[in-house]
């Protein structure tokens, strides 16, 4: 399993000139955020305590601030032991198993999970194939656009080098900013869900 160690920032037509010279509230608030995307179901999950995370400077602490860790699972069954642990569900494990198809919905009405977001996002991604790095720009057509500066690492690999590899290609980018940039599942729920918003920010989820 990866840890996606990832760093947003705000692009426009600059940032693509210089390249080229979804899951219920009470997931939300364990910081676990299930999505459908073409097609296919993912679980994002928070992850800490990883190898290489001991910042010894000032600057090594800023460059970790402004990036999130999370363990991407992509296994449906294993999404679904996940989800069924969090909200204590008292379906049975014969039945997280059998309801294993990406085209079958039901267990989504089983674990009581309604859709809180559905968006569509147009995205370009690039390869900085020297650094492994991967960038996307994504225009969400709720009129956000947002930036994406992506390493994937193995469970309990080096985390500090990801930051390093990130931080190097947002100098290559021209990226100034010392704040972390909001992704668009924040700005989606600060427009159309702000009482759930501000109670993710009083948990510190966001």
């Amino acid at each position: 399993m990866n840890v996606e160690v990832e760093r947003k920032f705000l692009c426009n037509a600059d940032t693509l000139k210089t390249l080229e010279e979804i899951g219920g509230f009470d997931l939300t608030l364990r910081d676990l955020w299930l999505r459908k995307r073409k097609g296919c179901w993912e679980l994002k999950c928070p992850t800490t305590g990883a190898n290489g995370t001991e910042e010894t400077s000032g600057e090594q602490s800023e460059a970790n601030a402004l990036c999130t860790r999370y363990m991407e699972i992509t296994n449906l069954p294993e999404i679904q032991l996940r989800v069924k642990e969090v909200i204590k569900e008292d379906t049975d494990s014969e039945t997280a198993k059998e309801i294993s198809s990406e085209e079958d919905e039901s267990w989504l009405s089983k674990m009581n999970l309604v859709c809180f977001a559905e968006f569509t996002t147009v995205r370009q991604s690039f390869t900085l194939e020297e650094e492994m790095v991967q960038i996307d720009l994504d225009q969400a057509d709720f009129g956000y656009n947002v930036g994406e500066i992506e390493v994937l690492v193995s469970e309990g690999g080096d985390v500090q080098s990801a930051l390093e590899k990130i931080e190097r290609t947002a100098q290559k980018l021209g990226l100034t900013g010392h704040q972390q940039v909001e992704g668009k599942m924040h700005i989606y729920l600060k427009r159309n869900h702000p009482e759930h918003y501000a109670k993710l920010l009083s948990e510190h989820i966001l």
